[in-house]
């Protein structure tokens, strides 16, 4: 893998009600999932925005680019992806597991048994006819130089993928961070007492210093387009 063979997939928008953002205002944001070649086939991060129940059509407004569409804008179809992981299972990020069913998708136990317990996300999208997972109970190197790193925050199963490529290593953060610039500051926040801060100091996720480990040349998110890259 190069650093260069993971593409960003459009998979639609939604509206985040001004009730959910602290600012007092509405904002449009965007989602993405992300495509990765490997040597041993493609590996699919997050598959887009799915169904809704009519009060959460309502609330988030959702616009949809189908899974297949943005696939085929690559190249790609359906039956080419060899393996999904979904950083976790709300409905903005596992819509198009249906399309990929007897497909492995690769996520924690813990936020499987989450989203099957109810009142979490779309339950048509995670026990869907051929759902097939391979679970996790931890870190784990899915494929050689493919890395799935538990990174709860947002929800307590969520997860990353790190991309250690031949010419450097590559973060898909999904949502453990909202934006780029949360993610600067929480890389700021680790490095604190190295560049010479004292107590009191912010703190970083314990799990920054795992994905640190790997000197990331690009951090990329679910909901940011921005792209993060080192000073």
């Amino acid at each position: 893998m190069r650093v260069d063979d993971t593409m960003k997939l459009l998979l639609g928008t939604f509206v985040r009600p001004s009730e959910e953002t602290g600012t007092g205002q509405a904002r449009i944001e965007a989602v993405y999932g992300y495509l990765v070649r490997h040597d041993r086939g493609l590996v699919l991060l997050d598959t887009g925005l799915g169904e809704g129940d009519p009060d959460t059509e309502a609330w988030y407004r959702p616009r949809r680019l189908p899974l297949q569409q943005a696939l085929a804008n690559c190249g790609i179809s359906l039956e080419d992806v060899a393996v999904v992981v979904n950083c976790h299972l709300h409905f903005d990020h596992c819509g198009g597991n249906p399309l990929l069913a007897g497909k492995p998708v690769v996520c924690q136990r813990q936020e499987l048994e989450t989203a099957q317990a109810g009142d979490y996300t779309m339950e048509h999208l995670v026990d869907h006819p051929g759902a097939t997972y391979e679970l996790l109970d931890a870190e784990a190197e899915i494929w050689p130089g493919v890395h799935v790193i538990p990174t709860p925050g947002h929800v307590d199963g969520h997860q990353s993928l790190v991309l250690q490529c031949h010419d450097g290593s590559v973060v898909l953060a999904g949502q453990s961070h909202d934006t780029a610039s949360a993610w600067s500051a929480d890389v700021l926040a680790a490095s604190a007492s190295v560049l010479g801060h004292v107590e009191p100091l912010p703190a970083a996720p314990a799990w920054m210093d795992r994905l640190l480990a790997f000197d990331p040349k690009r951090v990329l998110f679910a909901h940011d387009a921005a792209v993060w890259e080192p000073s």
